[in-house]
């Protein structure tokens, strides 16, 4: 490879990078909708170089995860009506049949591990364990089935537009929807009826738990009081 071609490799693995690290900052809160932000703050929060960081703009505007505001600079999604529906939709369509498929793939043993992970979680939670710690536990939980029925597919491109999806939801969860004290044991119980539908290998019934999982999220997502309807 010529020096040039060098070049090229390494700005894209820079660009790859920043946009792996924004990703990162959203998971950990520490990017929020609606949130108005420099290329060059942006730049320092994601500890990358402002070139990096500016050949990564085109693909977040692309995912419509950030948008260029003349005059205020980069603005990360804003949180609305249309885009809770959205993504919500979008989320049904995919997981629905991710549901289907999971019920006739996941092997015995996953499916034990799985539903012993969320067992300790209630266990834990009606024991009296209620921290911050708990709480993280039950949310990496919660994302992970999510994310491992939809990986089973073995499909890329719905792997990656999950992928984006995901992210969205993780900006309009951060205004108010995390897994709470008072929601904890429910959602791992809501959970534990689609863990039971893929127990019973049936993919039309996992693929209604799912259903009926993904509609309790969105309407608790939509009365949520600060809730912003424009």
């Amino acid at each position: 490879m010529n020096s040039q071609g060098v070049a090229s490799s390494s700005e894209g693995t820079l660009r790859t990078r920043a946009y792996d690290n924004f990703c990162q900052q959203i998971m950990l809160a520490n990017i929020v909708a609606g949130q108005f932000i420099s290329q060059r703050e942006l730049a320092e929060l994601l500890n990358m170089p402002l070139g990096a960081v500016r050949e990564m703009i085109p693909r977040l505007e692309a995912e419509g995860l950030i948008r260029t505001v003349p005059q205020r600079g980069l603005q990360i999604a804003h949180v609305d009506l249309k885009l809770i529906n959205n993504a919500f939709d979008l989320r049904l369509i995919l997981e629905k049949e991710a549901a289907a498929r999971f019920a006739s793939s996941v092997s015995d043993d996953e499916l034990e591990e799985i539903y012993a992970s969320h067992r300790e979680i209630i266990a834990r939670a009606r024991g009296g364990a209620e921290d911050a710690a708990l709480l993280d536990e039950a949310q990496k939980l919660d994302w992970g089935l999510h994310d491992r029925m939809i990986d089973a597919m073995g499909n890329e491109l719905v792997s990656e537009i999950y992928r984006v999806n995901s992210l969205r939801l993780r900006l309009i969860r951060l205004e108010g929807t995390m897994i709470s004290p008072d929601r904890l044991v429910p959602a791992m119980e809501e959970h534990l009826s689609v863990i039971d539908a893929f127990k019973s290998r049936q993919p039309s019934l996992a693929a209604e738990m799912v259903a009926v999982h993904i509609e309790s999220a969105h309407q608790r997502l939509l009365a949520w009081p600060a809730r912003d309807r424009k």
